[in-house]
């Protein structure tokens, strides 16, 4: 009863739980929390010392007894107590200036599409343990493909590929489900590795994964560019052990990425293979949408398309689209209705 009043209260919140970002939307504010999901505890007292972007600037730099960690993995929660705790700071920050003594929102939130009844069980107690009054689990590409306006209520074939940190998500979507789908653990963090990978390969050269991220997204490309260009890299020597910096290029970087970009053509290549005619042939007439981080990659939409022989499109804002596809169905309860995913009553 006093949740139930409180929630008056609070806001309604959609929530894009990311490997490597969490998004909040907030119903008629838009996007208020665009935050890194890493964690900083002090490994001595169980404190927490830092979230969001604060913490991952301390990756690679503290001291034993400080823990920086990413509670999620490939969309699954890998810490349930440090997710809980994360997510209790952002929607404690989305309600500092509310009037809401005990903030209890209504949350959308977005899961993997292989999740197990478990995992998606521990995404929504997390959420509840965090303070929310309700809570309904939806899967990322549904809400990427409401919040990029994609006609899902139709009997019309969407294909969106929603490319994160953690996974991959290739789904054909019509009538406000999922027909064909896949997900595979190939997505921003997978190439950032094969950069350091690379690195240690041909350079001898041992690079951080925060390193590596800027190097990708400096010059990294799945097509070759107009011109080469080149970025400094440093890291630590293997043979000498010391400090070393070299001067990387755009094409370098593109042969480091390219197992992974040619494993997600093949992957999106496999769903098309067996997705029903008729909604492939909507697919080659409307194209494919390209969502997620992954999709601001240089050129992965022309390496797609000359994959799969059919166009892609990458969205307007593609870092925003699950986001905002979950904020979007508290405006439409029929809509989430329809597409959220078998809850239990504790869930609701």
């Amino acid at each position: 009863m006093f949740g139930a009043i409180m929630s008056r209260f609070s806001k309604d919140l959609g929530v894009d739980l990311g490997t490597a970002n969490t998004l909040i939307y907030v119903k008629g504010r838009g996007i208020v929390i665009d935050e890194s999901s890493f964690v900083a505890v002090n490994l001595r007292n169980g404190q927490v010392l830092a979230v969001g972007h604060e913490a991952k600037a301390m990756l690679g730099k503290t001291p034993p007894h400080v823990l920086v960690t990413r509670p999620l993995q490939r969309g699954i929660i890998a810490d349930f107590e440090v997710t809980e705790k994360m997510l209790r700071y952002f929607f404690e920050k989305v309600h500092r200036e509310s009037s809401a003594f005990v903030p209890r929102p209504r949350v959308v939130i977005g899961v993997p599409l292989d999740v197990t009844e478990v995992e998606r069980k521990a995404v929504a107690d997390a959420v509840m343990s965090a303070g929310a009054h309700e809570v309904h689990v939806v899967e990322e590409p549904m809400a990427a493909a409401i919040g990029v306006g994609l006609p899902i209520s139709e009997p019309v074939g969407n294909m969106i590929v929603d490319i994160g940190g953690g996974t991959s998500e290739i789904a054909v979507i019509s009538l406000n489900g999922v027909v064909t789908a896949k997900s595979i653990p190939i997505a921003g963090d997978e190439m950032n590795r094969s950069i350091v990978q690379y690195a240690r390969d041909v350079f001898n050269m041992l690079l951080g994964e925060r390193v590596a991220e800027d190097v990708k997204l400096a010059v990294g490309s799945a097509i070759p560019s107009d011109g080469p260009s080149e970025v400094p890299m440093r890291g630590r020597d293997l043979l000498s052990g010391l400090p070393r910096e070299i001067l990387v290029s755009d094409g370098q970087v593109r042969e480091a990425l390219a197992r992974s970009v040619k494993a997600i053509v093949e992957n999106i290549k496999s769903i098309l293979e067996i997705t029903p005619p008729e909604l492939v042939a909507d697919i080659y007439r409307h194209g494919i949408l390209l969502s997620g981080g992954g999709a601001l990659l240089r050129g992965i939409d022309r390496a797609i398309s000359d994959g799969t022989g059919v166009v892609v499109r990458i969205a307007d804002d593609p870092l925003m689209a699950v986001v905002r596809g979950a904020g979007l169905l508290h405006e439409d309860r029929k809509l989430l209705k329809d597409v959220a995913l078998p809850m239990t009553d504790r869930m609701r």
